[in-house]
């Protein structure tokens, strides 16, 4: 790792830039840290959910009496049993809790179920009598951008016609004029698969009945008081009522923004008055939740004969499937981004997320400028080719620096190091040719001989907003507190940031410790009896969260340095425990505008690339990648250790997406809703890493940090994927790439 600061050394052991070790580290590593899966309560029951086998169907009738005679069966609900308000959603509330008339996906909720045993559930939710009447399935989504005629909602809760969720038009410069000028111009059509979050542990939570009414949640999530928010409307219960803790969060990549169990085991609990643990099995977990959007996508590019970058135009479609989730703001990033990290004077970019009849997709790590990063990076490429231009070289010409104006009109004001990121791919050295046959593709297995395997390598570079953009008022709130305990000063931090893997825990603390000179700092379980954290989304939580401790750090060291420069202990045994809430708050950014994109919508920026090196055996259609180099600028390494694994983590996914991740849907159904055919990258898939990690501060933040966890994912998958174009010389234009594609168009 080499960073073009130095990272101070800390007040006090394990602060700010320490690599500190995880409080949850050694659980996890012996398999001992408690899941949300693995929460128990005093006469709980379990419940289950029955979920529609259809896309697209109505139903004709439900009979739950069968269910309810079997023994050990003590309750069964349908969409007659949801005391507030029917429907839910993060953005749009037209989810249904339950559905009442139709479904529009396979595996919609339609009954729940509460035992006393697992087994009992699902033994009844197959008595469950059910008839439905299937209808046509809008599974194409350029079918549902024509609407022609077949709607997956008849009627919108947002008072919108037809399938389109979200048209985002963006217009800067005039690109019909800059085409007519363009010396070279090359276009292309690139396809995304759905990919899953494919978190290890799947959705649970624990519901408990209280007594004044309301219910105490126990649940792993993202975003704590959203589900309250959508809990509150759905049980027709006061916000006090319902009160959420964070539990043991085994993965999210954002598909745990939406809700799963907790309004339908909470639910369950009000009406049975007994707790209710609710745990999906792997192939529950596929169709309870959100996945990445499907993407099918149109880029052109015009260049001068030098490699100047003259316009660009791109038309995205975003397969949203069968409700709206956040597809609304995942097409708007994807869009915003489509002229990638570079200088674009002109550019036509067209968005579109519609509703189909297909799995409901919403957030994931990237969050939409993945999508569109693989097809500008793989257009770029052939822009490359069609110049004869070194790829590097040509993005080096046409780099994003500050100052850069977005296509929305926005300037880039923070560190925008696109070219010195390159470069430093550019000048690492590649690494050998492997030895043997063990290191080939398929060398497990000594399935291949070298016979046809070609070595290439790719380059690729993502630039992704972090934090919530398009106007949204961003704040996040913290509460710590200074005590005696046992005659030494303990600190205790209280938010509701949501621990999903990614070390905010830890970093609070951290924070803590380097604000307040604090050895001994204890962080309280997440929950909503603190202020709205938001989600652990966008890359924002570290920026956000950590700035609302650091604020209330900074108001108590003002209140102690009032009372006197005693020692801390005296001065905390004198006055006793001290508290400071405080609400941190970025400045405000702005929607784009409908007719030309243009505004100021985004807080910062974050850049990463990759250089793939990738051998491929184009007899057998087997791709070895050897190494997955990246650099990225992170403005201050909170925890070097934590980011390098983000950064590790990110492109893992990039890579699963590139060569081995795709949820398959036929016709509306889901062909492949397990570990065993939705494969993910494991340990033996993983190529060398090295990382090198750039320190420039953005002037804005907390300690000069940026987001860290998304930007990965953005590059990994496009750099892989013109690696092995070219390795093979082949178009490739979807992602993931399989062994047919490169064994089928080589011998075709």
């Amino acid at each position: 790792m080499s960073t073009a600061t130095t990272t101070s050394g800390s007040r006090v052991r394990d602060g700010v830039g320490s690599s500190t070790r995880r409080p949850d580290a050694r659980l996890k590593v012996k398999g001992d840290f408690a899941y949300s899966s693995d929460l128990q309560a005093d006469g709980m029951v379990w419940g289950a959910t029955l979920r529609s086998p259809h896309p697209s169907a109505r139903i004709v009738r439900i009979d739950v009496t069968p269910a309810l005679r079997l023994p050990g069966v003590v309750a069964v609900l349908t969409h007659e049993d949801v005391p507030g308000q029917p429907r839910y959603g993060m953005k749009v509330a037209d989810q249904p809790v339950l559905a009442a008339d139709v479904v529009r996906y396979q595996g919609e909720p339609v009954a729940l179920v509460a035992a006393d045993h697992p087994e009992t559930a699902r033994r009844a939710l197959a008595l469950i009598d059910v008839a439905y009447e299937e209808l046509p399935a809008l599974t194409d989504p350029e079918e549902a951008l024509r609407d022609t005629g077949l709607l997956v909602h008849a009627e919108r809760v947002d008072g919108k016609q037809g399938n389109v969720v979200r048209h985002v038009r963006i217009r800067h410069g005039d690109p019909d004029r800059a085409r007519a000028e363009a010396e070279v111009v090359v276009s292309g059509y690139y396809e995304v698969g759905m990919q899953d979050q494919a978190f290890l542990g799947p959705e649970s939570g624990l519901a408990i009945p209280a007594e004044d009414g309301g219910v105490d949640m126990y649940v792993s999530t993202q975003w704590l008081h959203d589900d309250q928010h959508q809990m509150c409307a759905a049980l027709g219960l006061p916000p006090e009522k319902v009160r959420l803790t964070l539990s043991g969060v085994g993965g999210a990549f954002g598909g745990r923004e939406d809700v799963s169990v907790q309004i339908h085991a909470a639910l369950l609990a009000l009406h049975t008055g007994r707790p209710v643990k609710m745990s999906y099995d792997r192939e529950e977990s596929f169709f309870g939740h959100v996945h990445r959007h499907p993407a099918r996508m149109w880029f052109e590019h015009g260049a001068t004969r030098d490699g100047r970058i003259v316009f660009v135009k791109a038309k995205l479609l975003f397969d949203g499937g069968a409700y709206t989730s956040t597809s609304q703001i995942v097409i708007a990033n994807g869009s915003y981004f489509a002229a990638g990290a570079y200088e674009v004077p002109h550019a036509e970019i067209d968005g579109y997320s519609v509703f189909t009849n297909n799995p409901p997709c919403g957030a994931m790590r990237g969050f939409g400028a993945v999508q569109s990063c693989y097809g500008v990076e793989s257009n770029l490429d052939k822009l490359a080719r069609e110049l004869g231009m070194d790829p590097v070289e040509l993005r080096l010409r046409n780099a994003m620096t500050t100052g850069t104006v977005l296509p929305t009109g926005q300037a880039v004001d923070g560190p925008a190091p696109a070219a010195e990121l390159l470069r430093r791919l550019r000048d690492r050295p590649l690494p050998p040719a492997p030895e043997g046959t063990f290191g080939l593709p398929g060398g497990l297995n000594n399935t291949s001989r070298g016979e046809g395997v070609r070595r290439g390598v790719g380059y690729a570079i993502g630039v992704k907003a972090i934090g919530f953009s398009g106007g949204v008022d961003d704040r996040s709130v913290a509460r710590v507190r200074l005590a005696l305990a046992g005659g030494e000063p303990v600190a205790e931090v209280h938010t509701a940031a949501a621990e999903c893997g990614q070390g905010i825990v830890t970093v609070q603390a951290q924070i803590v410790r380097t604000e307040l000179g604090v050895e001994r700092v204890v962080v309280l379980p997440a929950d909503t009896q603190v202020g709205d954290a938001g989600s652990s989304s966008a890359s924002r939580i570290t920026w956000m969260s950590g700035g609302a401790v650091q604020g209330a750090c900074k108001a108590l060291r003002e209140r102690l340095d009032a009372l006197g420069d005693a020692p801390l202990a005296e001065l905390l045994d004198r006055h006793g425990p001290l508290e400071e809430e405080y609400e941190y708050a970025h400045r405000r950014t702005h929607p784009i505008d409908d007719e030309r994109g243009q505004g100021d919508a985004h807080i910062a920026f974050a850049f990463a690339a990759h250089r793939a090196v990738v051998d491929v055996d184009t007899e057998l259609g087997l791709v070895k990648v050897v190494e997955l180099a990246t650099a990225q600028d992170v403005g201050k390494a909170m925890n070097p250790l934590a980011v390098e694994g983000q950064i590790e983590g990110g492109s893992a996914q990039g890579l699963g997406l590139a060569v081995m991740e795709e949820l398959r849907v036929v016709n509306g159904r889901v062909r492949n809703p397990s570990f065993t055919d939705y494969l993910i990258p494991t340990i033996a898939d993983m190529p060398h890493v090295p990382i090198d990690l750039l320190e420039l501060p953005h002037p804005d933040s907390p300690y000069g940090l940026n987001g860290v966890g998304e930007p990965p994912t953005l590059s990994s998958t496009p750099a892989i994927a013109n690696a092995l174009r070219a390795a093979t010389g082949l178009e490739l234009p979807k992602v993931p790439v399989r062994p047919e594609d490169i064994v089928q168009t080589e011998r075709g």
